[in-house]
């Protein structure tokens, strides 16, 4: 399944319009038509919780799949296994380079020192080898305004930064970024 935004999602996307969720609108800035229910699944507990959402939108109008064409008389065609994605190789001209081991914060944690470092993982990550993406992200977190949408749009960043850097460069990002987001409120 590769869902598409249908017009109703691209109007909840626009500014000044929200009706859904931060994650079902990180569902939204997803669904491009090449990104499959194992894209969406970080950002749930379970791939099962993942798809339950992604049907969700498909019935509520704001996601599409696409349909097969058949001809009168014919049987549908079995849906092709899906191909596990590659990720796409990194020239050597291009490395990625974020100093992060010998980096010490000892600012103070709040949720603009995590979207400016969101937002700068962005540049330096997305723009050049996927600008779709990196205007998603830039577009999320300009409307991200509570720790659970900075940790949803993070989760969507590192799980491309780990499909091309790896997971070691992921999970010092990762890391990186708990130490900048506030802690969670505990609820007595």
């Amino acid at each position: 399944m590769f869902p598409t935004k249908t017009d109703k999602a691209r109007d909840e996307l626009q500014g000044g319009q929200r009706t859904l969720s931060q994650r079902e609108r990180a569902l939204l800035l997803m669904a491009d038509g090449r990104r499959s229910l194992s894209d969406f699944s970080p950002l749930f507990s379970t791939r099962d919780e993942a798809e339950q959402a992604i049907q969700t939108l498909v019935q509520r109008g704001y996601l599409q799949t696409p349909k097969v064409a058949v001809a009168p008389g014919k049987a549908v065609p079995p849906a092709p296994a899906p191909v596990p994605a590659q990720p796409a190789p990194i020239p050597a001209s291009e490395p990625i380079q974020i100093a992060t081991s010998a980096d010490t914060f000892d600012g103070k944690r709040s949720l603009a020192t995590t979207r400016m470092f969101l937002f700068d993982i962005c540049e330096r990550m997305f723009v050049r080898r996927d600008p779709k993406f990196a205007l998603q992200m830039r577009d999320a977190l300009r409307e991200a305004r509570d720790r659970e949408a900075m940790l949803t749009i993070a989760a969507l960043m590192l799980t491309e930064i780990e499909k091309a850097a790896g997971p070691e460069r992921a999970e010092s990002l990762r890391e990186r970024i708990d130490k900048l987001l506030p802690p969670a409120e505990v609820v007595h």
